[in-house]
């Protein structure tokens, strides 16, 4: 095993546990998290951060999917230590695992930004989404400031291999807009003691139209 894929096994999925935790981002997923209602599906539950924050009186059922084995496994330690019964599987965004129509509520937090097609991940999402359902997202990606957006460009080739694939000049609600989504932004802001190139967030509602 080189170190390259050493580090995508083990460094990477700490490194996510460990950022992804922080404690202004756990603000935010305390905010966001309880809106979920229904049968709940989770994009990128890998590491088992979210399930805390969920309102276990207002979920019928959840599931999610993650590519990352060690995160699959902080996930299901998290499911077992709450005593819920959770679909938790192995699997990526561009082609979910479950039917069309299947959720209330998809929860997508901190992921778009390492899918590989970003489009088609949040086409996915609609499918899977029940006339009406909503999109709860929280993630990070292109400035507004072009200044800050120039120096993503830049940091971005070396970023990505460190960072699991992390893109840091996606566009975050314009993206969920082009989806099909009728987006109602709940806030946007660097986050607070950290780089501005890696620092932008947005999160919100979005609804699917029928």
């Amino acid at each position: 095993m080189g170190l390259a894929s050493w580090w995508d096994r083990h460094g990477v999925p700490r490194m996510i546990k460990i950022c992804c935790g922080a404690p202004p981002i756990m603000k935010l997923r305390g905010q966001l998290i309880p809106l979920a209602t229904g049968d709940v599906f989770e994009l990128g539950c890998g590491g088992g951060i979210n399930q805390q924050f969920y309102n276990a009186g207002a979920i019928t059922s959840y599931a999610g999917i993650d590519p990352g084995e060690k995160l699959l496994d902080y996930a299901n330690a998290e499911a077992e230590k709450r005593g819920w019964s959770a679909d938790i599987r192995n699997g990526v965004g561009e082609a979910i695992p479950f039917s069309d129509a299947s959720f209330d509520t998809v929860v997508c937090t901190y992921t778009l930004c390492s899918v590989q097609d970003e489009k088609q991940v949040l086409k996915e999402m609609r499918r899977i989404l029940r006339p009406g359902g909503t999109l709860l997202f929280l993630e990070h990606g292109r400035a507004p400031d072009a200044h800050v957006a120039k120096w993503q460009s830049r940091i971005e080739p070396f970023w990505k291999p460190f960072a699991g694939g992390c893109h840091l000049t996606r566009p975050i609600t314009s993206a969920v807009i082009d989806a099909g989504f009728a987006v109602q932004p709940m806030g946007a802001e660097y986050a607070p003691k950290t780089p501005r190139w890696a620092g932008w967030m947005e999160w919100g509602r979005a609804v699917k139209s029928c």
